[in-house]
């Protein structure tokens, strides 16, 4: 039985994907998933070699076949986000997918086709296999494209008999933040004591109650306030989730980073040690 781990944090900059990556370190060989398609940084660390990409379609475009127009303006008239002009000249990077100009066209003169919005990928690590993606500048149906990234890795899992996925999620409480939780066994949610941090950490540890996932939390840079630390640690007893620990604010996580590393490869330090304390506090409770 595979089991998916998703490592999350309400906004971005709490050290999400510094710990996730320690995870992977620390795992024995887990398929991982890049979740976070909108700004994906997983592969710097990783350093992937990809060996598999395929092209993905978010919403569908209008494309206009000039030689069936009739110049009857109903598109122009129609269309609310402007990607016609008054002389029915079509501009597909306007276009929203909302189909409203195909539908009124006597002719048929429009026709909904598919846009390249971004690739996903499949890829080698020292870790293990990667499976990561990249939204193109300015598309939608970025929850689409990580309900595909976590498609292709449970079926590397399934290839290659693996037993855990572990998945870098996206900031925030957003469709991509429920396509990256959505059945997954456990969350990781990671804190920071900022009054943004505590906020949007207890928005998308509601999400996670309302999809009755069980859901652990750490403290990331926990001594740059204290008091909201502690107010972390009440908020959590209070709604039942266990705080498997704490790191310290820490120059190493930059350093490692600069030298292309994990923390764990990094450094044997305090940073270190608390997260394979944190790793070993979730895979007991994941097992």
């Amino acid at each position: 039985m595979v089991k998916e781990l998703t490592v999350i944090s309400g906004k971005g900059g709490c050290g999400k994907t510094t710990i996730a990556a320690c995870f992977v370190a620390l795992a024995k060989e887990p398929v991982i998933a890049d979740a976070d398609v909108d700004a994906a940084d997983m592969h710097i660390l990783l350093d992937p070699q990809v060996r598999k990409k395929e092209k993905f379609s978010g919403l569908d475009v209008a494309q206009k076949d000039d030689d069936k127009c009739i110049g009857c303006g109903k598109c122009f008239e129609n269309c609310r986000y402007g990607a016609f002009d008054p002389d029915f000249t079509l501009h597909p990077e306007k276009c929203e997918g909302c189909a409203v100009c195909a539908l009124v066209c006597p002719e048929d003169a429009i026709q909904m086709v598919e846009r390249n919005a971004g690739e996903a990928y499949i890829s080698d690590t020292r870790f293990g296999p990667l499976v990561h993606a990249k939204l193109h500048a300015g598309e939608e149906a970025s929850g689409k494209l990580v309900a595909l990234v976590r498609q292709r890795a449970k079926e590397v899992a399934k290839e290659t008999g693996k037993e855990l996925i572990l998945i870098d999620g996206p900031p925030g409480t957003g469709c991509t933040v429920i396509a990256a939780l959505t059945g997954v066994d456990m969350v990781l949610v990671v804190f920071e004591p900022s009054l943004s941090g505590i906020h949007d950490a207890k928005r998308i540890i509601e999400v996670a109650g309302h999809f009755e996932i069980p859901a652990l939390a750490c403290i990331n840079k926990y001594d740059i306030n204290e008091e909201n630390t502690e107010q972390i640690l009440k908020f959590c007893e209070q709604e039942g989730i266990e705080v498997v620990g704490k790191i310290s604010y820490d120059d190493t996580a930059t350093d490692a980073m600069i030298a292309g590393k994990t923390v764990v490869e990094f450094s044997d330090g305090e940073m270190a040690s608390s997260i394979k304390y944190i790793w070993n506090k979730v895979m007991e409770a994941l097992t």
